[in-house]
């Protein structure tokens, strides 16, 4: 599937400007390597957080999830990106308004803590708010999707509930959940994550 970010990044703050490659700690120059590189060292931190969770505090905590995933990987981990991101031409949130971006959201994750558990349907479209919200915010240059997955893994740990947005050769999920993405498809995500949500 060809890459169809596109990033407004003139300044090259995150790329090589000969190769194209996002800088690294590694000083890796190869796509193919940094890739592997970059794979390899955040599916150990997911483990990681696993077996030592990040306790949500708001929507700063997805900032610090990012930046415990991508720790090995880039100097900017857990930092809010600097450049504006679209995806097949449709923009990602600007910039200039993500101080507003993150009240919001902050708004959403309080409306989930009063949710009891055990109210599945009601978790289950408030937690696809929230992921739809964090997605179109788009906060990082890179690791937007494997962060908000984690995010939305410990939420919903919150209501004693297991959830994996991110089964292993599971394309019916991952379709489901680019859909539910890509397009904005709340009704999408909340089937989704209903269906994945267990007890």
């Amino acid at each position: 599937m060809p890459d169809s970010y596109k990033y407004v990044d003139h300044d090259y703050i995150y790329t090589d400007p000969k190769t194209g490659i996002l800088r690294n700690l590694a000083d890796i120059t190869d796509p193919d390597d940094l890739l592997f590189f970059e794979s390899g060292a955040v599916a150990k931190r997911i483990q990681e957080l696993y077996e030592k969770p990040i306790k949500i505090k708001g929507v700063d905590s997805l900032l610090s999830i990012h930046r415990y995933l991508f720790q090995d990987v880039y100097s900017w981990a857990g930092k809010r990106r600097k450049v504006e991101i679209s995806k097949a031409g449709k923009q990602f949130f600007p910039t200039t308004h993500f101080d507003n971006a993150f009240r919001f959201i902050d708004t959403l994750i309080s409306d989930y803590r009063i949710i009891s558990k055990g109210e599945n349907l009601q978790i289950a479209a408030k937690l696809a708010e929230i992921l739809d919200n964090v997605n179109y915010l788009h906060p990082f240059r890179e690791g937007n999707g494997r962060a908000q997955r984690e995010f939305l893994r410990l939420l919903a740990s919150e209501k004693g509930l297991t959830l994996n947005l991110n089964p292993p050769d599971n394309k019916n999920v991952y379709d489901q959940y680019m859909q539910g993405t890509i397009n904005s498809d709340i009704k999408t995500l909340t089937k989704l994550i209903l269906d994945l949500i267990e007890t």
